[in-house]
């Protein structure tokens, strides 16, 4: 199956796109397309990947399931729009960002200042219909960015993983520790942010392990 994605990862994944249960996800996301309102937008679909190229990837942030409000989602994990009010998820990352770090909150919710810099902002699963959410879980996404992070696992080195919750700590349970920095913390949710989210230090702590690599930091 010919799937427009990044060249860099259409190399590594096209043997998950020629899978039967890769075909059998197509099939429902278009139809879902076609019956109903679904973020993000179809050509948006890969956007994490198009931002992101395999061989830049230094830190994976895996969310579960995208915004399903309007204009929220479009392809990154709690990445939104200019004009959109930041959901209460990323106004937990930013104000831990401002406390490690002092960085003032950012006016803009738009994360690709960070996917340029190599984060890898994923969902575990890549679509949703509008207003309901968790309605494409269980559709085949789970089964495809599990592929995604075992690439990433089994070939980069000094990969670092934030695994926020726990569906992301069990996504992510088969990382390689030797070979990566896997940092874990409550979900920003403010359901949990209070539980261990404020004050993880995960964006300085990932700093920290690419000094201590002789890597790049992150401008967070």
């Amino acid at each position: 199956m010919d799937v427009r994605i990044e060249d860099s990862w259409k190399r590594r994944l096209q043997p998950e796109f020629n899978k039967p249960y890769f075909e059998k996800l197509v099939a429902f996301v278009k139809q879902e397309y076609a019956r109903y309102t679904v973020y993000p937008p179809g050509h948006l679909l890969f956007y994490a990947f198009d931002t992101c190229p395999f061989d830049k990837v230094k830190v994976v942030i895996i969310g579960q399931d995208p915004y399903h409000e309007p204009g929220q989602y479009y392809g990154l994990c709690f990445s939104v729009l200019d004009g959109v009010p930041f959901p209460p998820s990323l106004v937990n990352i930013f104000k831990e960002v401002q406390n490690d770090l002092g960085k003032p909150v950012p006016r803009s919710g738009r994360l690709e200042r960070w996917s340029n810099q190599g984060v890898l902002l994923i969902n575990s699963i890549l679509t949703v219909r509008a207003h309901q959410a968790g309605s494409h879980q269980g559709k085949g996404w789970e089964e495809f960015t599990d592929a995604v992070i075992k690439r990433i696992n089994d070939e980069k080195e000094n990969v670092v993983f934030m695994l926020w919750g726990a569906y992301a700590q069990k996504k992510g349970a088969f990382i390689d520790r030797t070979r990566h920095c896997v940092l874990t913390a409550p979900h920003p949710s403010p359901l949990s942010a209070d539980r261990g989210f404020f004050g993880c230090k995960h964006f300085s702590k990932a700093n920290e392990y690419f000094r201590s690599k002789g890597l790049p930091e992150i401008d967070w």
